[in-house]
């Protein structure tokens, strides 16, 4: 199987990251390609760069989903998530609807954990989207968080995330914690061991939905 993972925003650093995080999750035989939007901004904030992105999102699948069996997306806002499927026609998923999917998989109570409260609103709306916000108890950030780059915060910020994922597993109410947006992808693997709680990855969480959507249409066509 062959995905496509697409970060919807321009960050080389984040891009690497979430390869790493996509080829970490990938099992033996499945080959993943990690790219870039082909324009847009470096970190997906506001509704105007998440309509900007979506641009850049729909231009570097047009140049790499060719020989791709599934397309991941790799932003919290699954940005140009619908227009994707429209456009290639192939199983497509973002990585907030695998996180949170997989969130519910652990309980039906989740917490999300974030770098900064410029995403918190962003985080609340994507939860309203898929009209799961009677399962998320808070969306825990980083306050007063600065970073040198957003291809920076995975390493720059995980010391505060970790400890803000401990604080919020002792707290209690929830069954889960959902690390929420592409430049926290990987982090989930490390911080787990030191955590009371399940700890969801998107990016892990989406090649494991696209792998199954596959096996699925694959099983389930006429032969």
């Amino acid at each position: 199987m062959r995905i496509l993972v697409v970060n919807p925003n321009t960050s080389l650093g984040v891009t690497r990251r979430i390869d790493l995080a996509a080829q970490a999750a990938a099992q033996p035989g499945e080959v993943v390609q990690t790219v870039p939007a082909a324009f847009g901004p470096e970190l997906i904030v506001t509704p105007e760069d998440s309509a900007l992105a979506m641009q850049g999102v729909l231009a570097a699948v047009e140049q790499n989903h060719h020989g791709m069996d599934a397309i991941v997306l790799a932003s919290f806002g699954d940005t140009g998530l619908d227009q994707v499927r429209a456009q290639t026609g192939k199983p497509v998923i973002g990585i907030a609807q695998a996180a949170l999917t997989r969130a519910l998989e652990h309980g039906p109570r989740f917490s999300i954990v974030s770098f900064s409260p410029s995403v918190q609103g962003s985080l609340r709306a994507i939860v309203a989207h898929y009209g799961l916000l009677d399962h998320l108890a808070d969306v825990t950030v980083l306050q007063d968080s600065i970073w040198t780059d957003p291809g920076a915060i995975h390493t720059e910020l995980a010391e505060p995330l970790l400890r803000l994922c401990q604080q919020r597993a002792k707290t209690g109410g929830i069954d889960s914690i959902v690390l929420g947006g592409g430049p926290l992808a990987g982090l989930a693997r490390g911080f787990a061991p030191h955590v009371s709680l399940p700890l969801v990855d998107g990016t892990t969480a989406a090649i494991e939905s696209v792998r199954r959507m596959v096996t699925g249409a694959r099983d389930s066509a006429p032969t």
